[in-house]
């Protein structure tokens, strides 16, 4: 039983790895220009989503799935 397990996890690690690969090159795709967010399949989108938000690009995101901006503190824009 054990050494089922053992597979099970190791198989799930390997798929895991596979969709951050496919994210990473599905964010290339886009900033390229050769692919949408929307041609990005389901399973891999959240993934791609946070890739492109991390890298600053998230104006290449549909205009729902931006995170919402930051409103600048009054303090700071009083100045």
């Amino acid at each position: 039983m054990c050494l089922l397990f053992s597979f099970i996890k190791a198989m799930i690690t390997r798929i895991e790895s596979e969709v951050n690969i496919m994210a990473i090159i599905y964010v290339q795709l886009i900033i390229k220009g050769r692919r949408t967010y929307m041609s990005v399949p389901k399973v891999i989108r959240p993934q791609v989503r946070d890739l492109l938000i991390e890298l600053d690009l998230d104006d290449l995101l549909p205009e729902n799935e931006r995170p919402p901006k930051a409103e600048p503190d009054k303090a700071e824009a009083d100045s």
